[in-house]
C-alpha cells in the first residue's frame, strides 16, 4: 500500500469484534515495531501481548477503553535502555522511541486489516502494579487490536487537520 494513502486512511477504532487476530499478522505487526528506529538504537521498548482470559478481564477492569479487543498491547519503556541526552542531565528519548515504534505497529496492522486504538487514558501505576511490571520500565501507552465491529467509521475528528501553514516554519 502506499504509505501516504495509508497513512491518511488509517484511523483508530473503537469497537472491535470477537475475531482473533491471526498469529501471523500479529508477529508482522510485533517485527514492526522491532524494527522501527530508536535514539541510538537503545531500542527500549518492551511489548507485553494481552490476549489470554484473565489478562484482559484485568486489563479491563483497570482501563474503560479497551472496546472488545480480544488482544492488547501493553507497551512500556525499559528506563535502563533508553539513550539519556549527554548535553542536558534528564533529557532522554525513551518515550518518543516507544511512540515511534507504536506507529509503525498501527500502521502495519492497519496494512493488514487489523485495526487499533492509541490509549492512554488509564493509571499507569495502577496498571503496572496488577501486571507486575519491573520498576524499570515505564507503561506508555495500551494498544488494543482487533477486526472493527460493522459500522465502525473513522471519529468526526479524524479528517480535521490543522493547515500545513500553521505547522510548518521555515527558517
Amino acid at each position: 500500500m502506499d504509505f501516504m494513502k495509508l497513512a491518511k486512511e488509517r484511523f483508530s477504532v473503537r469497537k472491535f469484534t470477537d475475531q482473533p487476530v491471526e498469529q501471523e499478522k500479529l508477529d508482522v505487526i510485533l517485527e514492526a515495531g522491532r524494527v522501527a528506529p530508536t535514539a541510538c538504537n537503545k531500542q527500549p521498548q518492551k511489548v507485553y501481548v494481552l490476549r489470554s482470559e484473565e489478562a484482559l478481564a484485568k486489563i479491563n477492569s483497570l482501563c474503560k477503553c479497551i472496546f472488545g479487543a480480544k488482544t492488547v498491547l501493553m507497551i512500556t519503556c525499559d528506563k535502563n535502555l533508553e539513550w539519556q541526552n549527554p548535553l542536558e542531565a534528564g533529557v532522554c528519548a525513551g518515550v518518543q522511541d516507544i511512540s515511534i515504534a507504536a506507529t509503525h505497529m498501527m500502521l502495519a496492522a492497519w496494512e493488514q486489516g487489523i485495526g487499533s486504538c492509541w490509549v492512554n487514558y488509564f493509571a499507569p501505576t495502577e496498571i503496572a502494579k496488577a501486571f507486575n511490571l519491573p520498576d524499570n520500565e515505564q507503561l506508555v501507552l495500551l494498544m488494543p487490536l482487533g477486526y472493527a465491529a460493522e459500522g465502525v467509521k473513522p471519529a468526526p475528528l479524524h479528517e480535521a487537520s490543522r493547515d500545513i501553514k500553521e505547522m510548518v516554519t521555515y527558517l
